[in-house]
């Protein structure tokens, strides 16, 4: 049975992020409405390539997520969707969150796979030791899908270029809690390692902070974004941000490298829905080669290199 499905895309510097369209692909065979926050003309034909057969420009405020939450709830009510999808990126939980609050539905985060027709969803439970498929029964579907856990397929339709804006009457005097007043990226110019389709990771065979940089210089070759292990964190030699695992960011990139990682079970957490996972570790013993596709038992000093010049 098809139904009425909006799609949430998220747009930087007028270009679909490709994990939106990901989602997009998961809504294939619905009828499939992008909203866009802002003016949607640019990427248009992008949308329309991939399955939109509305693409809607929504007027909202930038400095408020209680806001746009609102106004993407006007959205839902007008144009009477049985299903909302978006990604579940920093952006999509934030709003996706203010969003079940306000139309009173459930959310399920983070989910690798969704049946819109039979309204399920399939997402890790446990630390990522296992996934359950879940059965919403609620009015609305409403789910946030894990970025790179499906991958786009282009299914062109006729397009058509809409407009929305809410009546705004009493929420611009309700702005709620929070006004974003500016937005600072670290390491600007770098990849985000949740969006990222390849991620090489360093773990504590990388032995200090500069060493980073080898990574980094493979990661060029590979249009990669580079992580982390807990371990290297702990011990300095990277920040947070580029932390993978259970207690950083859960990726699930096309290719995942693992260098001098052994693979504990909290790490596994965050990237075993890599599609592809190589390690590269010194001990022929580490975990990590029970988990992993490929495997290279070497020094990552001396393996690292040789691959960056092959590539």
């Amino acid at each position: 049975m098809i139904q009425k499905t909006g799609v949430l895309i998220e747009v930087e510097n007028n270009t679909v992020k490709e994990t939106s369209l990901g989602v997009m692909t998961a809504a294939t065979g619905q009828e499939i409405t992008a909203l866009v926050l802002g003016n949607a003309s640019a990427v248009k034909d992008k949308l329309a390539e991939y399955g939109a057969a509305k693409i809607v420009s929504i007027t909202a405020a930038d400095d408020s997520p209680d806001l746009q939450a609102a106004i993407l709830a006007a959205a839902v009510k007008e144009y009477n969707f049985e299903a909302l999808l978006g990604t579940a990126s920093a952006t999509g939980r934030d709003l996706f969150a203010r969003l079940a609050a306000i139309l009173d539905e459930p959310l399920v985060s983070d989910c690798v796979q969704v049946n819109i027709a039979e309204k399920t969803v399939k997402k890790s439970h446990f630390s990522g030791k296992t996934f359950a498929t879940l059965k919403i029964n609620s009015s609305l579907l409403l789910c946030t899908i894990r970025p790179n856990s499906i991958d786009p397929a282009a299914s062109p339709v006729a397009g058509e270029l809409m407009e929305f804006t809410a009546d705004v009457t009493g929420l611009n005097n309700n702005r709620g809690l929070i006004k974003i007043k500016e937005t600072k990226k670290d390491d600007q110019g770098k990849m985000d390692l949740t969006e990222a389709p390849v991620i090489i990771t360093g773990g504590r065979a990388i032995k200090a902070a500069e060493n980073y940089k080898m990574l980094e210089t493979c990661a060029q070759k590979l249009g990669a974004a580079v992580g982390a292990s807990r371990a290297a964190v702990d011990a300095g030699y990277a920040p947070h941000s580029m932390q993978v695992g259970q207690t950083g960011k859960t990726v699930s990139p096309k290719l995942y490298i693992a260098c001098g990682v052994s693979g504990a079970v909290q790490h596994y957490a965050g990237m075993k829905t890599s599609k592809v996972i190589v390690a590269i570790n010194e001990d022929k013993d580490a975990p990590i080669f029970s988990k992993c596709d490929y495997g290279i038992v070497g020094d990552i000093f001396d393996v690292v290199p040789v691959l960056t010049e092959k590539l």
